[in-house]
């Protein structure tokens, strides 16, 4: 199944054209144990910002 993960974070190494993610997998924590509210109790544990 082909899936479409988008990411505006442009300073992430896995941050591609099209504000496509290029990572192969993405890792999603919540911030308050096993669940969250919302998004914004969530963190990406994926991100990886470039290095220059």
């Amino acid at each position: 199944m082909a899936q479409q993960i988008l990411c505006e974070v442009n300073n992430c190494t896995y941050w591609g054209s099209g504000n496509k993610c290029t990572a192969e997998a993405i890792y999603v924590v919540s911030q308050k144990g096993n669940q969250a509210s919302n998004s914004e109790e969530t963190d990406c544990k994926t991100f990886d910002p470039e290095k220059n």
